[in-house]
């Protein structure tokens, strides 16, 4: 049995139903992941819809296990879904229809799990680093994000710069170009603004976009890509752990919560709410 493969039997062990009884037949959908499946229980404990104990009793919800990025095609045919917030913008800009999520995580949940920039360890000191840092932690990239994306992406930067490092040598850096590996949404999109920023510093952001999330770190460790915006910190950590990889995390930028959406089901009465 692999890894993830015991870790979700493990979860499965500790899944009881609440007010099950109650309940006619429903399914939640909940990506197949390790690390966003245990996100998805706990959202679904701390909301009541199950509890965490040491019995199974899954009588009247069935939580169905699917790829992350699969889980909006599927959510016509679930009651509910627990999707990702980058999945859910990816949807509505390709013109899904989605209605708001009837939970969200608490800032407990997801706030550890906000998305980082990360370089090759030995760039992590480095100026041109340091620019880039300096750019995505600006308060113009905040507004951004909290214009844009109307709380499906949160910006955690707590005290944004003027886009620029005064300790930076920027007439040192004009002319080099930062290559940065990165999905499609919300990551690449706010990377257009960090380009606006660092341009005026003749410093060129190139912005490589991935659509899966299995390249962005080999990438940045063999030196094909300065850096990458794509993952939160428990996805890093995990890759590091199984590959041995040298890629480190140099800041946080936004985070975005996991939220519970209506497929078949409008309003949360079908789970005794």
């Amino acid at each position: 049995m692999t890894i993830r493969k015991l870790f979700a039997a493990l979860l499965a062990a500790l899944l009881i139903l609440s007010s099950v009884a109650a309940l006619a037949d429903v399914t939640i959908g909940v990506p197949d992941d390790t690390t966003n499946e245990a996100r998805a229980l706990q959202l679904l404990a701390d909301n009541g819809i199950i509890e965490l104990a040491a019995d199974v009793v899954a009588d009247g919800i069935e939580i169905i296990e699917i790829q992350a990025d699969q889980i909006v095609n599927q959510l016509a045919d679930l009651d509910y879904a627990v999707i990702n917030g980058n999945y859910v913008m990816d949807a509505l800009a390709a013109g899904f229809e989605i209605n708001t999520p009837l939970a969200l995580e608490s800032e407990d949940a997801y706030l550890p799990r906000a998305n980082v920039i990360a370089v090759k360890g030995e760039n992590v000191d480095a100026d041109l680093t340091r620019a880039l840092v300096a750019a995505v932690r600006s308060q113009k990239v905040a507004d951004y994000i909290t214009e844009t994306y109307g709380g499906g992406a949160i910006s955690v930067v707590d005290e944004p710069t003027d886009g620029y490092d005064p300790d930076v040598d920027y007439d040192a850096l004009a002319g080099q170009t930062i290559v940065i590996a990165a999905t499609p949404t919300p990551h690449a999109q706010i990377l257009e603004v960090v380009k606006e920023i660092l341009a005026e510093k003749d410093i060129t952001l190139d912005i490589e976009v991935f659509t899966g999330y299995t390249e962005e770190n080999p990438a940045v460790d063999a030196g094909d890509a300065y850096a990458n915006y794509f993952q939160h910190q428990p996805y890093l950590d995990s890759y590091v752990e199984e590959t041995g990889g040298d890629v480190v995390s140099v800041t946080t930028v936004h985070t975005e919560p996991m939220g519970l959406y209506g497929g078949k089901q409008a309003d949360l009465s079908a789970l005794g709410k």
